[in-house]
């Protein structure tokens, strides 16, 4: 596996368990609301409820963000390789690696930071389309395209 595989494959393993984990919270809140409707009466019943289900609207919402980025994950294609900077490339900027696909955590990979960013944020847009040796700033830091995978 080379190095950008592993990082594609580490991202989308990141992204499937935070699906994973909010799935299990919707399932548990539809739970206990069921449990909950069972035993309770009056006031505090319905205020219970309408936490619950506010809540689980916060978790859907967020099952959704994951499951946009797990989408853009899912189109990229982690073996191929371009000259200019497309959705799914990896580049090395000033000695920081970033990953072109959706806005995710910093990971390390075989000890080396590597930094998910869309290609809509200030620093994706400026790098799209470009190839290894453009250089640009953005809000007042020089950047070097050292390389393109």
């Amino acid at each position: 596996m080379t190095f950008k595989q592993k990082i594609h494959h580490h991202y989308t393993q990141l992204v499937q368990d935070r699906i994973d984990v909010f799935k299990d919270m919707i399932v548990a809140l539809t739970q206990d609301s069921k449990n909950d409707a069972k035993g309770s009466a009056g006031d505090k019943h319905e205020t219970a409820l309408s936490m619950m289900h506010i809540e689980q609207e916060k978790l859907n919402h967020k099952l959704k963000e994951v499951l946009v980025q797990k989408a853009i994950l899912d189109k990229i294609d982690s073996e191929k390789m371009a000259k200019t900077i497309i959705v799914g490339s990896l580049v090395k900027a000033n000695g920081i690696y970033l990953y072109l696909s959706a806005a995710l955590p910093k990971i390390a990979i075989e000890g080396i930071n590597v930094i998910a960013l869309s290609p809509q944020s200030p620093l994706g847009n400026k790098l799209m389309g470009n190839e290894t040796g453009f250089t640009f700033e953005i809000n007042g830091t020089k950047y070097l395209i050292e390389s393109v995978e």
